[in-house]
């Protein structure tokens, strides 16, 4: 698959992955307040921001005007959200529908950075690895 097929294929994924995890935020909010650390300010109206922060990626993604700017805002989203995913696993905090081993935290710990990498890489803000390889 070359590169441009790629994009396209992971860019609708993530768009849809993203728009249900942010209807998912906006629907039940209360579902994160557990995993949400302490210090966040208004940890319910920051929930709801995230829905909101995802849904638009998710569309920005999909418009070319805005893609880069949307993958940037996504690649920051998924680092910003890390403290949660943390405390998360760290404080073994039982979600509704989510699993507690460590079969399931330490894998979504682990490719955090793959998804930072996937919304700049599908967003077209980054070329790497293909780039390298190709000798551009």
């Amino acid at each position: 698959m070359r590169a441009p097929a790629l994009r396209a294929a992971m860019r609708w994924l993530m768009a849809a992955f993203y728009l249900a995890a942010g209807i998912v935020h906006l629907r039940s909010p209360e579902a994160f307040l557990p995993i949400t650390p302490g210090w966040v300010p208004a940890p319910r109206e920051v929930i709801l921001l995230t829905g909101v922060a995802e849904m638009a990626g998710a569309v920005g993604l999909l418009v070319p005007r805005l893609r880069r700017a949307a993958g940037v805002g996504l690649a920051l989203y998924a680092l910003c959200v890390f403290p949660a995913n943390l405390k998360h696993a760290l404080e073994g905090v039982a979600v509704a529908g989510l699993p507690t081993s460590w079969w399931y935290h330490a894998p979504r710990l682990a490719l955090q950075p793959v998804l930072i990498w996937w919304a700049l890489f599908c967003a077209g803000a980054i070329d790497w690895p293909w780039r390298r390889l190709s000798g551009r």
